[in-house]
């Protein structure tokens, strides 16, 4: 049973136990390599891994430990998946505050890296909704991390990429939901229309999700959700219908609340044209098996070795202030002019210590707009990824570190709080030994 009962935490001690007894064998002077189970969301690098390290096998950590209905919070083993955590948690009308939109992202994933979603206009990332941690420092001394107890460390996991420890446990609060979600598909012609619509509705704050598709330079779609008990009908987007089609088609429409959060996920939003399957012939033939994020992932990750020396397409989600939004659109529709886009405002409810304070000074934005550009074809001989980076430079951006990142190192720490990190690794992590957050994330 679950109702505030901790279930297998025994188990959850012997995992950790043989983490901490694989730490205690690295040799002096090597690094550490963690070799998980599961479907890595980093985009594939062509280019492999240098280097030799010492591989720590980490056990499966994916039961979920607790969901406590009364305090609407719930402990899991980091290497739980979304797509299993929203079945358990709907079973008690409850869900996280932020469910990324693919099936098999992890919630210590999301924690380390940068998860939002379209409840994110309300209540930031994954992490904002994070009350605890458990992490293993290098030397094995498994520690418990809040904004009370260790919370240098608490605050400087998001973001790190495991870099300043190994993300092992996780306490976080949940949302009340219901069984549907209504969806109203608004449209508007012009940049200055929607820029101002999402201004309101985030003033406003009274819808559950807000979100975004511009189809084109003249076709935004604004996409506002409400969870409700009742829906006349259906739809799900994980077979021959493809979700943000629908969304220049329709205006309006109802989905189970568990097939809108993981509605991208059958086409992987729309990587899934780069391999052919938005052709409905070929879509029939392979997609019962193809199709879905964890398989198209693999798949790339299999063929990295193909793509070699080759430059890569433009997989990246940039987080821009509200403020400039307009400047950056302005930019990529002169530079990029490539649809669809997804827009999704995200709240910063404060600035996140593992930025560089000065970077930031004048940046005043609680809401940044998320613009996630996936499978852009690079051409004329052009750095997309480093023409990205330097416009957010500009315009005191940042971007999600999963992708192809051309920062020379001085720029990198210009963005990022070199001060901050050096000072919580010199706690947990002396030695180096889970790398350094500019050579791992740096391709």
């Amino acid at each position: 049973m679950w109702g505030g009962i901790f279930l297998l935490d025994m188990d959850h001690r012997q995992k950790i136990e043989r983490i901490v007894e694989q730490l205690s064998e690295r040799p002096e002077g090597a690094s550490v390599k963690f070799v998980r189970d599961g479907v890595s969301h980093k985009v594939p690098n062509s280019q492999g891994n240098a280097g030799m390290a010492h591989e720590v096998i980490v056990p499966k950590l994916n039961e979920i430990l607790e969901i406590d209905p009364k305090t609407m919070t719930c402990t899991a083993e980091s290497g739980v998946t979304f797509f299993d955590l929203v079945q358990e948690t709907l079973k008690h009308g409850l869900v996280p505050y932020t469910v990324p939109e693919l099936k098999t992202i992890t919630i210590g994933g999301a924690v380390a890296g940068s998860s939002v979603e379209s409840m994110s206009y309300k209540y930031g990332g994954f992490h904002d909704s994070c009350l605890e941690y458990e992490v293993i420092s290098a030397s094995g001394e498994v520690l418990t991390c809040s904004p009370e107890e260790n919370p240098d460390l608490f605050h400087m996991m998001h973001g790190t990429f495991g870099t300043v420890g190994m993300l092992t446990k996780l306490k976080f609060r949940l949302h009340p939901a219901q069984k549907f979600v209504k969806m109203t598909y608004e449209k508007y012609a012009t940049f200055a229309e929607y820029q101002a619509a999402i201004q309101s509705y985030y003033k406003r704050g009274e819808h559950d999700f807000v979100d975004g598709i511009i189809h084109g330079p003249d076709h935004f779609t604004l996409c506002i959700g409400n969870f409700v008990d009742e829906a006349p009908y259906v739809n799900r987007y994980d077979g021959m219908k493809i979700f943000y089609k629908s969304t220049a088609e329709r205006t309006e429409d109802f989905m189970r609340t568990q097939d809108y959060f993981f509605r991208y996920d059958r086409e992987c939003h729309w990587l899934s044209r780069n391999f052919g399957l938005e052709n409905k012939v070929l879509r029939a033939l392979f997609g019962r098996w193809f199709l879905s994020s964890t398989n198209m992932i693999k798949a790339a990750k299999r063929l990295k070795w193909f793509f070699k020396g080759k430059r890569p397409d433009v997989v990246v989600d940039v987080f821009v202030p509200m403020s400039r939004f307009a400047d950056f659109y302005d930019f990529y529709e002169r530079e990029f002019d490539y649809y669809p886009l997804w827009i999704v405002p995200y709240r910063i409810p404060k600035k996140y210590p593992w930025l560089n304070e000065s970077f930031m000074k004048n940046v005043d934005d609680e809401l940044f707009i998320d613009c996630a550009i996936y499978g852009f074809r690079q051409k004329d001989g052009q750095d997309y990824y480093r023409l990205l980076d330097e416009k957010l430079v500009e315009l005191r951006g940042i971007k999600t570190l999963i992708s192809h990142n051309q920062y020379d190192e001085n720029t990198f720490w210009k963005i990022y709080s070199r001060e901050n990190f050096e000072r919580v690794k010199a706690a947990s992590d002396p030695e180096n030994v889970f790398g350094d957050l500019y050579k791992k994330t740096h391709r």
